[in-house]
């Protein structure tokens, strides 16, 4: 089933119970009214602007989202009621990224040059840290203690509870625009303008230079319980080896589902399974088998690009959005015995 919401899909997500949430560009919040139910959303009026950004709650429940208004909004179903909960706001700046940990119940946010942090279980705590350029990316730790920020010259890390504090910095050349830890903490990943991602071990900060891209990297993400990393930014879907304590240090990576015809850029992970989800710029959507190396179309139709993809937290389902409002909800295929 695809649905039209006539607005860019920012951000496709699932909360912890399944529940399938998009939000648009119009400043909404579209919950899935029902688990698995066709069709029907539920809507939460968000923003006065954009969505910009998006992640799920700290508690599961509910995603917070940030806006070209300013403001940092957590939008929930309570029973068979929307609420919407302010959580901050910066006047005349745009929330341009937001990141959640489940594991520490810390919410943090993008406004020019300063990472803000807010603990969901108190709303007294703000702690601000500031830099000296924008920050263009956001990600916590595993364990949700620590904040890297990306920006230009690099990747800091903050302490995120702690106050006064000088940030340890993962330098390199060049203009830093995501970033994320890798699920075991022991590496950090960022994307650049340049067209290339650069890593570093955590252990003793050597780095890594991940190259050869035809396009910059918009989308990356690791699955198959954190041993593969797949990333957009090419014709196919490029897969980074991150198992042992060397991660893809003097390794390889392999690509899948080439295209002459297309480029790969949004992808998504099943997070136990060894498989690899990968929406492309005319809006087609495949899956990938990384033991067997067989593909799967999940959809077929072409249309605009995919904007956004997530996988569900049983795997069993794909929510994906595009650039003209399209949207839907597929059923991923048993992959594990079909492939």
């Amino acid at each position: 089933m695809i649905y039209s919401f006539d607005a860019y899909v920012t951000a496709a997500l699932f909360d912890r119970a399944g529940r399938a949430a998009f939000a648009l560009g119009d400043g909404t919040v579209r919950f899935e009214a029902a688990i698995g139910a066709e069709p029907g959303f539920v809507t939460v009026e968000a923003h006065q602007g954009a969505v910009l950004a998006a992640a799920v709650h700290p508690s599961g429940r509910g995603i917070v989202t940030g806006g070209d208004d300013g403001r940092v909004v957590w939008s929930r179903l309570e029973g068979d009621e929307v609420a919407a909960t302010l959580i901050a706001e910066v006047k005349g700046r745009w929330i341009e990224h937001v990141a959640a940990s489940a594991a520490s119940g810390l919410i943090a946010f993008t406004a020019g040059k300063e990472a803000h942090v807010r603990d969901a279980a108190d709303p007294k705590f703000l702690r601000v840290f500031a830099h000296d350029k924008t920050v263009s990316g956001l990600a916590f730790d595993p364990k949700g203690r620590r904040l890297a920020a990306a920006g230009y010259g690099g990747v800091s890390l903050w302490w995120a509870k702690i106050e006064g504090q000088k940030p340890q910095v993962m330098k390199w050349a060049g203009s830093h625009i995501a970033v994320m830890f890798s699920p075991d903490g022991k590496f950090l990943v960022s994307s650049m303008q340049e067209n290339q991602l650069h890593g570093w071990r955590l252990a003793d900060g050597k780095d890594m230079r991940m190259g050869g891209y035809p396009s910059k990297i918009k989308s990356f993400g690791f699955f198959d319980k954190g041993n593969l990393m797949v990333t957009a930014g090419a014709n196919g879907a490029v897969v980074w080896p991150f198992a042992g304590a060397n991660g893809p240090m003097g390794k390889e990576a392999a690509e899948i589902g080439f295209s002459r015809d297309s480029m790969v850029v949004r992808v998504a992970g099943v997070e136990a399974l060894p498989v690899a989800i990968a929406g492309q710029d005319n809006g087609k959507i495949w899956g990938a088998h990384m033991r067997s190396g067989r593909i799967e179309t999940l959809k077929a139709e072409k249309g605009a690009a995919i904007s956004a993809l997530a996988v569900s937290p049983d795997g069993a389902r794909l929510a994906w959005g595009d650039e003209d409002g399209e949207a839907g909800i597929i059923a991923i295929p048993a992959m594990d015995t079909r492939f």
